[in-house]
């Protein structure tokens, strides 16, 4: 996308905003997370605060420090600029001498910033998930950068497998994973690689140890790589050498139809609580439903863990161009487990399968 095109597509997002704050008592909104201030504004630094006024375009303002003075210009050109190594202090006072008295403000903002804002500001109005809300549906821009992160996670993971040998550590397997993001061209990680093997494999969110990988081991590997802020996120499930044991075969199984369940009912309008019932239903329907604890899924997009989140206690329905990931497991404690994971977008004729690779049981080393 050219300079200009990417210019356009953030001013949009700012409108789109801006539509939503003009139906308040309000001047403007003072965005504070760095997640939506790279969304809004492109400029993606770890020092800033964004004013998107609620009537006119001409006094949206960012503000960061001088280290940024060169990306600022580069990520966000079409944004009057203010330079103060305190970002959100330095822009409300800006805001105070062009006569802004009342703004939104994140809920997320921390409570010694508010408490400095709040002696330079009229008044401050807390709101929660309004730019998180717009980040749901992904336009065209992102669902690219999604389906760049998602191809480079695929073919990592494959080639992780085909080199995967009994011997190899869990954090050897890691680290190598992630040295094959690089090479494929992701930016970085999207998030810290989860490698378990044997009964490691039933801890959901394990943190790679030594141990290494013996016969008969169950192995999962949950990551994803970033590509321009965009997250991806994958989890397969292999099997240490040889032919997998019974049980193995069963709850892989098992875990693999109650995920295309999921795909089947990820239908434009659907409910998220449906979506997530028809999975964890056919896996406690085989037995094994004390053994799913975790929510169904989750957003994804510059975050990692983003809105919606897919659970049985979910409210709200699946929208066109929710990128989302569908990931049921099942975990033996002390033996071993499974979990499959894929991120998808939600099209008119379903869910669209980012990390599309291999999906069976497989044997590796």
């Amino acid at each position: 996308m050219t300079v200009a095109g990417t210019e356009t597509l953030r001013a949009g997002r700012r409108m789109r905003l801006r539509e939503i704050l003009s139906q308040h008592d309000t001047d403007g909104m003072l965005v504070t997370s760095l997640t939506n201030i790279r969304y809004l504004s492109g400029f993606s630094g770890s020092n800033a605060a964004l004013y998107v006024s609620a009537s006119d375009s001409a006094d949206d303002v960012i503000a960061t420090d001088s280290r940024y003075t060169i990306q600022v210009g580069a990520e966000a050109p079409d944004l009057p600029l203010i330079l103060d190594r305190a970002s959100v202090p330095g822009l409300v006072a800006g805001l105070v001498q062009h006569g802004v008295t009342r703004v939104h403000i994140e809920d997320t903002m921390s409570l010694e910033t508010h408490d400095r804002v709040r002696t330079m500001m009229r008044e401050l109005i807390p709101t929660h998930g309004i730019v998180e809300g717009q980040r749901i549906v992904k336009d065209e821009a992102e669902i690219a950068s999604l389906e760049r992160a998602c191809a480079i996670t695929a073919e990592s993971m494959m080639r992780l497998f085909d080199e995967l040998q009994a011997g190899w550590t869990e954090i050897r397997a890691a680290r190598r994973l992630e040295q094959l993001f690089g090479e494929l061209g992701a930016d970085d990680r999207a998030f810290e690689t989860i490698v378990g093997a044997g009964e490691h494999s039933a801890i959901p969110h394990h943190q790679p140890t030594f141990r290494p990988l013996a016969y008969g081991d169950f192995v999962v590997v949950d990551a994803g790589a970033r590509v321009e802020g965009y997250h991806a996120d994958m989890t397969r499930t292999v099997v240490v050498g040889g032919t997998p044991a019974d049980w193995q075969t069963e709850i892989y199984d098992c875990v693999q139809r109650s995920q295309q369940a999921a795909l089947d009912a990820s239908v434009v309008g659907t409910e998220w609580a449906v979506i997530d019932g028809a999975a964890r239903g056919l896996i406690a329907d085989e037995g094994f439903g004390e053994f799913f604890g975790h929510g169904l899924g989750h957003g994804v997009g510059l975050d990692i863990h983003e809105a919606p989140m897919i659970g049985p206690r979910s409210v709200g329905r699946l929208a066109p161009s929710t990128a989302f990931t569908l990931e049921p497991g099942i975990y033996l404690s002390g033996r071993g487990g499974v979990r499959i994971e894929d991120t998808v977008v939600v099209e008119p004729g379903g869910a669209r399968v980012l990390t599309a690779a291999h999906r069976g049981i497989r044997s590796v080393g």
